[in-house]
């Protein structure tokens, strides 16, 4: 006779659960009820209404692990306004549109976009640990445009037949919230392309759900054939907690270089001093900064905004106070354009950014 755990299909609902891996429990048992987010937080429940009408829209996800980051009673709290679905998303702005980046012109074929010389993305899943409320791809048709299973030959083909590629950047959603065993499917796939020499996996999920980085996780990145890096997404000094810097570690024990990337959000880490700390404090859990970016602008975002004059102002103070190994590039990305784009270099408008 098969057994139950041979087959999750067969475990009946009730304990399906128990048969997961432990952040796979935490990841289906995340917030992703409003009310009960403004309950656990202790916040004023006139917040409510509005916090349903936009998880309406785009829904909301929280991991408690990274819930249990955030100030009880405070509104303010830097985590918790990056989660907190708000009814600013529901007003309308010009420049702000569902596709900030050019992704869709971008896509070769579902789950491969192609921007950049020398590399190409898988876009693995839709799916991420979190919601935040800023993501540059809320409203990207991920139905029509993921790597899934039966995808996946079409992808490698593509792949192929891409002159001088040398780099994949996994990416999505997040393809850390794929099963390990998903993800060395992927991987052994890839391994049919001989120009590839760098994987670059693209992940909040180390950040929010650090139990993710677990053993069979850092297995497959340790027999990975490639130079692997691994870019974080930390905007916030509070958001490297000790479980998390524990992560990190780990991380970089399998033999990845670690970045970080981060998004410049109003209110929540437009100030010099935050983004120093958070700059040294990744450095010491064993991370470099690489990228700060402005916002893009995806329509619901506006209020997140920051101008481009006050983060080439911020980026000038991080370079007068910090060793130039600790400070990230400024930049935004343009649609179209060969690379990322310098904010605040010679030549560079800062208007209209």
């Amino acid at each position: 006779m098969e057994s139950l755990a041979a087959n999750p299909a067969m475990i009946p609902p009730d304990t399906a659960a128990r048969h997961l891996e432990p952040w796979r429990r935490e990841l289906a048992d995340a917030v992703t009820d409003p009310a009960e987010l403004l309950q656990l937080l202790g916040l004023d429940p006139g917040l409510l209404p509005a916090a349903r009408q936009a998880a309406g829209r785009f829904g909301l996800r929280v991991p408690r692990a990274y819930l249990a980051n955030m100030r009880p009673g405070d509104p303010r709290d830097p985590l918790l306004m990056q989660v907190l679905p708000l009814a600013a998303e529901l007003e309308t702005h010009p420049g702000f549109g569902p596709d900030p980046v050019g992704d869709l012109e971008a896509l070769r074929v579902p789950g491969v976009l192609s921007k950049y010389e020398g590399r190409a993305l898988l876009m693995t899943t839709g799916a991420c640990a979190v919601n935040c409320r800023y993501c540059f791809r809320r409203e990207f048709p991920y139905g029509e445009s993921t790597l899934t299973p039966a995808r996946l030959q079409a992808a490698i083909a593509a792949l192929a037949a891409t002159p001088g590629l040398e780099e994949v950047i996994l990416s999505g959603g997040d393809p850390l919230v794929l099963p390990t065993a998903r993800l060395l499917r992927i991987s052994t796939a890839l391994g049919a392309l001989p120009g590839i020499r760098r994987l670059r996996i693209h992940t909040r999920t180390p950040v929010v759900l650090p139990a993710r980085v677990d053993g069979p996780l850092l297995d497959w990145l340790a027999a990975l054939p490639w130079r692997v890096a691994i870019v974080l997404h930390v905007n916030h000094p509070r958001e490297l907690s000790a479980d998390v810097r524990a992560a990190c570690g780990a991380l970089a024990r399998s033999g990845a270089t670690l970045l970080n990337q981060s998004v410049l959000l109003k209110g929540i880490n437009d100030d010099e001093s935050v983004l120093a700390e958070l700059s040294a404090r990744l450095f010491d859990a064993g991370v470099l900064p690489y990228y700060l970016h402005l916002l893009d602008r995806v329509a619901g975002t506006a209020h997140f905004d920051t101008a481009a004059d006050t983060a080439a102002r911020l980026h000038a103070g991080l370079q007068a106070r910090l060793p130039g190994y600790l400070v990230p590039h400024l930049v935004r990305e343009v649609p179209g354009a060969r690379s990322k784009s310098p904010v605040g270099a010679a030549g560079d408008p800062l208007d209209g950014c």
